[in-house]
């Protein structure tokens, strides 16, 4: 029985995460999900390659976690053993121990599917693995994989540990009891989950994406700045942060992979404009970079 997408008249999920806990990726994305699983009383390894990356994996995830105890999220009587339970490695298999695992490397479906089924060879039959994508298919990364691997998208959002939202991503045939697994997962990490099918851009990336395309396309053509354009959203629409100050808070090389893989699979409304494809040639990423469409 494959599971609905109404979240309206669900109850609270029940479900508690592994006490073992693996990501694979230790970038900004990857980081925030490790800060998450380990305020939420998991053991946690985190997964890169090479010594360098390793090492900065480990610096961003306790970062993160200091962070907390500055923002009275965490009790600072409770950092060190929150830290504690953090093993940072190389490769697939050091996740080996681990019973949910999420992939959070960058939005590549080529790459995605590697680490998939690297990640499948070394689990435990029962693990489940999830993905941060944000936009790629659930059922195309699962399509190497055993169809008796359970696999879902868990898509947080940047900054993770700010952000209150995860999308879990349905493919075909996903069962119900997984679903509701994953929902008490979510719950379990302070955050809401909103559950939806696997379509692309799925619901929170199709949408961002589109408000974000209008608003380079209106800066492109001079309709107003990039403050006043972000303004009007902040302040009329109630909207945290506009459209063009989180692109460059996500990235514009993300924003416009997005786009193309929006374009290819929904038609020319998602078609990047052309001032994005030549900042991001420029390299002008956002803040990762310095320059976007703002300095920072």
């Amino acid at each position: 029985m494959s599971a609905s997408t109404d979240t309206a008249t669900r109850p609270p999920a029940q479900s508690s995460l592994p006490e073992d806990a693996g990501v694979l990726g230790g970038g900004r994305m990857g980081s925030g999900i490790a800060h998450a699983l380990l305020l939420a009383g998991c053991r946690v390894r985190v997964a890169e390659s090479g010594a360098e990356r390793v090492a900065a994996a480990r610096a961003n995830v306790e970062k993160a976690v200091r962070a907390s105890t500055e923002r009275g999220t965490l009790d600072p009587a409770e950092l060190d053993g929150v830290l504690a339970r953090l093993e940072v490695g190389e490769g697939p298999q050091f996740l080996a121990p681990a019973g949910l695992v999420v992939e959070a490397v960058p939005e590549d479906p080529a790459l995605k599917a590697r680490v998939l089924s690297a990640l499948d060879a070394v689990l435990a039959p029962d693990a489940v693995l999830a993905s941060n994508t944000s936009s790629i298919s659930i059922a195309e990364l699962g399509a190497a994989l055993p169809e008796n691997r359970s696999l879902i998208g868990l898509h947080f959002f940047n900054p993770v540990p700010a952000s209150t939202l995860v999308e879990v991503v349905l493919r075909p045939g996903t069962p119900d009891e997984l679903v509701e697994r994953a929902r008490g997962w979510v719950q379990q990490m302070g955050k809401t989950a909103v559950v939806v099918r696997d379509s692309p851009g799925f619901a929170s990336s199709r949408l961002g994406v589109a408000l974000g395309l209008e608003a380079v396309r209106m800066l492109e053509e001079g309709v107003a700045s990039a403050e006043d354009i972000d303004a009007a959203m902040a302040l009329g629409y109630k909207h945290p942060v506009g459209p063009l100050r989180l692109t460059d808070l996500v990235g514009l090389d993300v924003r416009l992979g997005i786009a193309e893989h929006l374009e290819r699979t929904l038609g020319p409304r998602f078609a990047p404009p052309q001032l994005l494809r030549e900042k991001v040639a420029r390299g002008e990423l956002g803040r990762k970079s310095g320059r976007g469409f703002y300095t920072w």
